[in-house]
């Protein structure tokens, strides 16, 4: 038994996921408790629908009744809301924030551009993943190459001019059809450029903070990990 707890403990040290870790209740829950559309729920989170519309104060009993909040709450709500927009877990995350701190320019601008730079968001900014969970896992399946090599790891970094795109075998699949019409409603963001037709896109640059569509206060988050 003791022999069976240490195995599992050197796993766990070596970066392997465990399923425990991994959220699997209401993911509306998540939006509400940080207060901002984390956009988990794909289609839902642009209509009336989203649950944050509806109640704008955290989950639970005591929800309503909150206070204040110290500084280091507000750093780690920060950094919860933008760790959970990704679906990344602790450690992922605070790989990404070591190896931003040691490259030139703004640490918090850094993260967020590795962060944007993962293949699960671009498949999901380009429109072709309702969501980014939905982009893990139709990366995972293998249905994306990238400059016409497949690549099932959603934590790929992509570069500027690659070329994702969705395998020819699987570009009739329903979900790509229906998540492309809907992609007007969506928008890209302009450091990418898609093509509905054929289902590829590619990155025309590096995105700077004002081309994130995200909101978070980065900065919060460089403070929190600064202590």
């Amino acid at each position: 038994m003791l022999h069976l707890y240490r195995i599992t403990a050197v796993n766990l040290q070596k970066g392997e996921e465990s399923d425990m870790a991994r959220y699997r209740a209401a993911r509306c829950k998540l939006c509400r408790r940080e207060g901002s559309k984390l956009f988990l729920k794909g289609d839902r989170c642009y209509t009336d629908k989203c649950a944050i519309e509806k109640r704008k104060y955290p989950p639970g009993q005591h929800g309503q009744r909150r206070g204040k909040l110290s500084d280091y709450a507000i750093q780690l709500r920060e950094k919860q809301k933008v760790k959970r927009t990704y679906g990344l877990l602790e450690r992922q995350f605070r790989k990404y924030y070591i190896e931003a701190e040691k490259k030139k320019g703004v640490t918090g601008e850094k993260l967020l551009q590795f962060l944007e730079l993962r293949l699960d968001n671009i498949v999901y900014r380009l429109g072709l993943a309702a969501n980014r969970s939905q982009a893990r896992q139709l990366i995972t399946h293998g249905h994306f190459s990238v400059n016409s090599r497949k690549v099932n790891i959603p934590s790929y970094r992509v570069k500027t001019d690659d070329k994702v795109e969705v395998i020819e075998s699987s570009k009739k699949l329903t979900c790509f059809q229906d998540n492309i019409v809907k992609i007007e409603q969506r928008g890209v963001p302009e450091w990418l450029e898609v093509d509905t037709s054929s289902l590829k896109g590619a990155i025309l640059q590096i995105p700077a903070r004002n081309e994130i569509p995200l909101d978070a206060q980065e900065q919060l988050i460089v403070e929190l990990y600064s202590k």
